[in-house]
């Protein structure tokens, strides 16, 4: 985990929960509490809103795609991604926007759950579920550190470091972990989120720097005819005595 220094990105300058962080927050919070005051009675109906390969691929059930990042496994679970969520989606969607931050979001958040069907899938676990938002809060991280790569953060809440640095580290434990003993985490989701965020970021600043530079016809036209009106006008003065024969007009 780690922390941004408030003075550094503006916290107390400016809004604490834009919109897109606040209403993400309070439906993640909201779906928690309902999903456990139904309890066991309700599992099986909460069980259709998880990530499930065989229900994607098999029972086209997409929906699963961006319900299950509304899911949470206990309660630590959505503290540290919710805090995350906080912490690195407030100065992005004060950048950005909240259209373009909930896009961005959404996008990693998607990404991140077919990387984790493809890779179930491919190796057979089709029965396996996957609930949460890490995916999506894994790319805001890389968003964090590709957009304000010399940002001090505290990872740990102890050690300081630049955000790029942490986001390398982040996505190398991952990496490991990702050929460790199965621990019950969907480390491929977490990288995937991270992937699909870098690979969004780059293919839009890319566009943005071969957009070509077009000639403004329409503003060129304008400024010829203010150039020959302020010729006409000169010609007319000075045909009719204007002070010293000279334009009056610059």
């Amino acid at each position: 985990m780690a922390l941004t220094r408030p003075a550094d990105r503006g916290y107390f300058s400016r809004s604490y929960f834009p919109a897109g962080v606040k209403w993400l927050l309070i439906v993640n919070t909201a779906v928690f509490v309902l999903t456990g005051l139904l309890g066991p009675r309700f599992a099986s109906d909460i069980r259709i809103l998880e990530l499930a390969p065989v229900a994607v691929v098999f029972h086209f059930a997409i929906w699963q795609l961006v319900t299950y990042l509304f899911l949470h496994g206990g309660i630590w679970h959505l503290v540290f991604n919710m805090l995350t969520l906080w912490m690195f989606g407030t100065p992005l969607e004060q950048d950005w926007g909240t259209r373009r931050f909930l896009k961005y979001y959404f996008i990693c958040g998607i990404g991140a759950g077919l990387c984790d069907v493809g890779l179930n899938a491919a190796i057979g676990n089709w029965g396996t579920a996957t609930i949460g938002a890490s995916g999506a809060i894994y790319g805001l991280l890389l968003a964090y550190g590709v957009c304000y790569p010399d940002q001090t953060v505290l990872m740990g809440f102890l050690f300081p470091i630049r955000a790029k640095y942490m986001v390398m580290i982040y996505a190398a434990i991952e990496l490991w972990m990702s050929f460790s003993v199965n621990t019950g985490v969907s480390n491929i989701a977490h990288l995937g989120g991270m992937a699909v965020g870098f690979v969004y970021l780059k293919s839009g600043m890319a566009r943005r720097r071969r957009k070509p530079l077009l000639p403004d016809w329409s503003g060129a036209y304008r400024q010829w005819k203010l150039q020959r009106a302020k010729k006409k006008f000169q010609v007319y003065m000075k045909k009719h005595g204007g002070p010293g024969g000279g334009p009056w007009v610059n």
